[in-house]
């Protein structure tokens, strides 16, 4: 496609893309094609992680489909790798499903409701996102008690709202799609519950959760094995160390904010389940005394997940393709959102907590899922059309009920799938080939508290 191309010829451009991958196409996943092993692809993307933390993944990761979905994305990858796509790239989420949709607070400190999980940020085609957000649109809604038809019923209102909103943003001035916000937030239950624990939850609250007074005046961190504790010595140090690459790589504005805090201690914190066994640090800062903490997540990045499947998709800094991606996806980012490199390895830097909130399951029961569906792919559609061709995808699309139903089958498809491979997974654990944490009296050999 040439650059400076009309909204027509885009539009055409898309339409065409059908020759190489139909709309019926995108319906099926074709499983008697699947010719890997998706417990050997999920243990290929366990490479660069800590050992003795895996245990606990797959003790997440036993919890239920849906939470296995959530840790086992590099199978999903592979099974989109294998099959027919459209071409048109956008900056893929990577990882978008119902529970890496959450609050925060923006710069100006008003409380916005987006995507919230980059790790795995790539440049890819639009529907690799799409179908993994059906897909578990549908898991969670088999899991918060709705029936299969209720299930089938949100992944296609899903999709309808993200063709509907892409189809507005192809007519839409362009700067004013990339600035768009979505309303009626507040009057959705799964999200007005996320907004109300925003609002709850401030850096004091994690300062009493995470740390204690150490008699001097100091507060450090708790030793919370199995979740967190305190980093000391060599260690600590090069986290300190690394961040000075990381204030080089801020805004000139934003790194005279950074130069306010001064550094208090540092800790290591597990978090979330596809990201367990990656390095997380969490630096405590100190603002203006006591009762200004700011904590910064250090939190170790690798390759995502699709570049095994995306030739030529090779960034020299995985910290800084995370940050570049949110940046591309997002009308607003973290203030302090950037990267940093240390021991070799790759990190993203962001404000822990910074008034964060998130999707609770439960709050799907009833209207709660349709509802976040139609959200979830306007706000998906936003982020596709801010870092790719809404044109383009709207000419391959066409008006949309084609699509949206192929999407739905693909969705419903997957989810069955995944409940299919979720089984194989506690199989492999009852085997041993996965240990999972709690599986017997022996406990994972976590890193040792240095007296």
């Amino acid at each position: 496609m040439r650059t400076n191309a009309s909204a027509k010829e885009r539009a055409e451009y898309g339409r065409g893309r059908r020759d190489v991958a139909s709309r019926a196409a995108q319906a099926s996943l074709r499983p008697k094609e699947r010719r890997f092993d998706p417990m050997e692809a999920h243990r290929a993307s366990e490479e660069g992680r800590v050992p003795q933390l895996l245990p606990l993944k797959y003790a997440r990761m036993k919890a239920s489909p849906f939470a296995f979905f959530r840790g086992a994305v590099s199978i999903m990858a592979a099974d989109l790798g294998r099959l027919p796509h459209s071409g048109l790239l956008v900056q893929l989420c990577g990882d978008a499903h119902v529970q890496n949709l959450g609050s925060f607070a923006a710069p100006d400190g008003n409380l916005v409701f987006d995507l919230n999980d980059f790790d795995e940020t790539i440049r890819g085609p639009w529907e690799w996102d799409v179908k993994r957000m059906a897909a578990s649109i549908v898991l969670a809604g088999r899991e918060s008690a709705h029936d299969r038809v209720s299930c089938r019923s949100a992944a296609e209102a899903f999709a309808e709202s993200y063709l509907g909103a892409m189809a507005e943003f192809s007519r839409a001035p362009i700067l004013a799609v990339a600035r768009r916000q979505i309303h009626r937030l507040g009057r959705i239950g799964p999200i007005q519950a996320a907004l109300r624990q925003s609002e709850r939850t401030r850096p004091l609250d994690l300062l009493e959760k995470l740390t204690e007074p150490d008699g001097s005046g100091w507060r450090r961190f708790r030793d919370l094995r199995p979740v967190s504790w305190r980093i000391r010595g060599r260690q600590a140090g090069a986290v300190w160390g690394s961040l000075a690459a990381y204030r080089r790589n801020l805004a000139p504005e934003r790194r005279r904010l950074f130069d306010l805090f001064r550094g208090v201690d540092i800790g290591f914190k597990v978090v979330g389940t596809g990201s367990v066994g990656l390095r997380d640090y969490v630096a405590l800062f100190e603002g203006n005394g006591v009762g200004d903490p700011m904590f910064l997540q250090i939190k170790q990045e690798v390759a995502s997940a699709y570049a095994r499947v995306l030739p030529g998709a090779v960034y020299r800094h995985q910290g800084r393709r995370a940050a570049e991606g949110q940046r591309a996806i997002q009308p607003v980012s973290d203030l302090l959102l950037g990267w940093t490199g240390m021991g070799g390895r790759h990190y993203l830097v962001r404000q822990l907590n910074d008034h964060k909130g998130s999707i609770d399951i439960q709050q799907l029961r009833g209207g709660g899922l349709a509802r976040l569906a139609l959200v979830a792919g306007e706000l998906l559609a936003r982020g596709h059309a801010r870092s790719g061709d809404a044109c383009a995808i709207v000419g391959y699309c066409g008006s949309g009920g084609k699509m949206a139903r192929a999407l739905r089958d693909f969705a419903c498809e997957y989810a069955d799938q995944t409940e299919a491979d979720y089984g194989v997974f506690l199989a492999a654990v009852g085997s041993g080939k996965f240990k999972a944490a709690g599986q017997d009296s022996t406990k994972p050999a976590l890193p040792r508290r240095k007296r």
